[in-house]
């Protein structure tokens, strides 16, 4: 179980570098006053998923580190596509998530030990 937290871990450092490559080629996030160039295509964003129930248990860690991950997933496209929610959305999700991975590399330390 810990080598697959391991490559979880692994994983959403990953997704965390796609989301910063994702903001920082925004088109929503400029300097102001910096025109910007050329033509931008913006389409509308997914609809959201239809909220799940969850059972009353707390999620692990690494459960909602794959679910922060699923989530950023799904808000990397829009921003490129200039969508300012997304962007905060992802923004959010990149340091909800780098706390997550802290937490489950430190947890898999912990349990290794042991």
């Amino acid at each position: 179980m810990a080598e697959e937290e391991l490559a979880v871990a692994q994983q959403a450092v990953a997704v965390i570098a796609e989301a910063q490559r994702a903001l920082n080629n925004s088109p929503s996030i400029s300097n102001p006053g910096t025109p910007r160039s050329g033509e931008i295509e913006v389409r509308a964003t997914p609809p959201l998923p239809a909220p799940q129930v969850r059972s009353q248990q707390p999620q692990s860690k690494y459960g909602q580190l794959l679910g922060v991950i699923e989530d950023m997933g799904r808000d990397i496209r829009p921003t490129y596509a200039g969508n300012r929610t997304s962007a905060e959305r992802l923004k959010r999700s990149i340091v909800h998530a780098r706390i997550l991975v802290r937490e489950c590399l430190m947890e898999c330390e912990r349990s290794a030990r042991s």
